[in-house]
Protein backbone atom coordinates (compact mmCIF):
# COMPACT_ATOMS: atom_id res chain seq x y z
CA UNK A 1 0.00 0.00 0.00
CA UNK A 2 0.95 3.80 -0.94
CA UNK A 3 -0.22 6.22 2.04
CA UNK A 4 0.06 9.55 0.92
CA UNK A 5 -0.56 12.89 3.68
CA UNK A 6 -1.49 16.33 1.34
CA UNK A 7 -0.90 18.97 3.72
CA UNK A 8 -3.07 21.70 2.50
CA UNK A 9 -3.05 25.10 3.91
CA UNK A 10 -6.38 27.38 3.02
CA UNK A 11 -6.88 31.03 2.88
CA UNK A 12 -8.91 32.17 6.16
CA UNK A 13 -12.10 32.40 5.15
CA UNK A 14 -12.77 29.66 3.03
CA UNK A 15 -12.33 26.74 4.88
CA UNK A 16 -15.99 25.46 5.11
CA UNK A 17 -16.05 25.88 1.49
CA UNK A 18 -12.78 23.36 0.87
CA UNK A 19 -14.13 20.76 3.57
CA UNK A 20 -17.27 20.66 1.20
CA UNK A 21 -15.21 19.89 -2.39
CA UNK A 22 -12.61 17.88 -0.46
CA UNK A 23 -15.68 15.97 1.13
CA UNK A 24 -17.14 15.77 -2.31
CA UNK A 25 -13.90 14.14 -3.87
CA UNK A 26 -13.36 12.29 -1.01
CA UNK A 27 -16.68 10.47 -1.09
CA UNK A 28 -16.45 9.57 -5.15
CA UNK A 29 -12.73 8.50 -4.04
CA UNK A 30 -13.44 5.83 -2.36
CA UNK A 31 -15.52 4.27 -5.36
CA UNK A 32 -12.31 3.98 -6.97
CA UNK A 33 -10.72 0.54 -7.20
CA UNK A 34 -7.39 1.50 -6.26
CA UNK A 35 -8.10 3.35 -3.65
CA UNK A 36 -8.92 1.30 -0.08
CA UNK A 37 -9.32 5.03 2.38
CA UNK A 38 -9.47 8.37 2.11
CA UNK A 39 -9.82 11.03 5.04
CA UNK A 40 -10.47 14.73 5.03
CA UNK A 41 -9.17 16.27 8.24
CA UNK A 42 -9.02 19.71 9.50
CA UNK A 43 -7.01 20.68 12.09
CA UNK A 44 -8.32 21.90 15.74
CA UNK A 45 -5.81 24.98 17.14
CA UNK A 46 -6.02 26.05 12.82
CA UNK A 47 -9.12 25.36 10.75
CA UNK A 48 -6.93 26.93 7.85
CA UNK A 49 -4.67 23.76 7.60
CA UNK A 50 -5.95 19.93 6.40
CA UNK A 51 -4.80 16.73 6.03
CA UNK A 52 -5.97 14.40 3.40
CA UNK A 53 -4.74 10.72 3.76
CA UNK A 54 -4.90 8.87 0.72
CA UNK A 55 -4.36 5.24 0.88
CA UNK A 56 -3.92 3.54 -2.26
CA UNK A 57 -3.48 -0.37 -3.38
CA UNK A 58 -0.41 0.09 -5.07
CA UNK A 59 2.06 2.69 -7.16
CA UNK A 60 -0.65 3.15 -10.02
CA UNK A 61 -3.40 3.92 -8.12
CA UNK A 62 -2.49 8.02 -7.77
CA UNK A 63 -2.12 8.03 -11.08
CA UNK A 64 -4.96 6.68 -12.39
CA UNK A 65 -6.62 9.05 -9.17
CA UNK A 66 -5.97 11.99 -10.54
CA UNK A 67 -7.66 11.35 -14.23
CA UNK A 68 -10.99 10.99 -12.87
CA UNK A 69 -13.32 13.80 -13.28
CA UNK A 70 -13.61 13.94 -9.30
CA UNK A 71 -10.36 14.99 -8.83
CA UNK A 72 -9.93 17.24 -11.76
CA UNK A 73 -13.45 18.91 -10.60
CA UNK A 74 -11.80 18.63 -6.75
CA UNK A 75 -8.79 20.04 -8.33
CA UNK A 76 -9.99 23.41 -9.79
CA UNK A 77 -12.55 24.05 -7.55
CA UNK A 78 -9.94 24.37 -4.63
CA UNK A 79 -7.23 26.33 -6.51
CA UNK A 80 -7.81 29.74 -5.30
CA UNK A 81 -8.11 28.49 -1.83
CA UNK A 82 -5.06 27.51 -1.18
CA UNK A 83 -2.99 30.00 0.65
CA UNK A 84 0.46 27.90 0.25
CA UNK A 85 0.91 25.19 -2.43
CA UNK A 86 0.00 21.59 -1.38
CA UNK A 87 2.95 19.05 0.23
CA UNK A 88 2.41 15.82 -0.55
CA UNK A 89 4.37 12.96 2.07
CA UNK A 90 4.41 9.50 0.36
CA UNK A 91 4.36 6.67 2.80
CA UNK A 92 4.68 2.72 2.65
CA UNK A 93 2.75 0.89 4.84
CA UNK A 94 4.85 -1.39 7.11
CA UNK A 95 2.13 -2.65 10.11
CA UNK A 96 0.20 -4.92 8.91
CA UNK A 97 1.79 -6.04 5.21
CA UNK A 98 0.48 -8.63 3.12
CA UNK A 99 2.24 -11.28 4.80
CA UNK A 100 0.01 -10.82 8.21
CA UNK A 101 2.85 -9.62 10.63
Amino acid sequence: MLIVHVHVHVKEGTEDAFRAASLENASNSLKESGIARFDVCQQNDDPTRFLLVEVYRDETAPAAHKETDHYKQWRDAVADMMAEPRQAVKYTNQFPDDDGW
